[in-house]
């Protein structure tokens, strides 16, 4: 085989490892958001209040997911080059 080539088995672990890291940011953004929301909701905000935390609460979601992301990413390539 070819040095330059990947195996199938590793074209493979890089799929896993690319829709782990896409779900699990994901999921860490919805729960962020949800959080707001029932905050927003548990105090009883309105207008402009409950915009405010929800779009906070987005934009912290959003920036943990991509966290996330390129944390899971980073922390494979490092494997994939020492070798594991």
């Amino acid at each position: 085989m070819d040095m330059g080539r990947e195996s199938r088995w590793e074209k493979d672990a890089m799929t896993v490892e690319i829709v782990f890291a896409l779900m699990s940011a994901t999921v860490l953004a919805a729960v962020i958001f949800a959080v707001a929301w029932s905050f927003a909701l548990a105090l009883g905000l309105s207008g402009s209040a409950e915009k405010s935390v929800l779009v906070g609460g987005a934009l912290l979601g959003a920036v943990a997911g991509v966290w996330r992301l390129v944390r899971v990413l980073r922390r494979f390539a490092e494997q994939r080059r020492m070798g594991r």
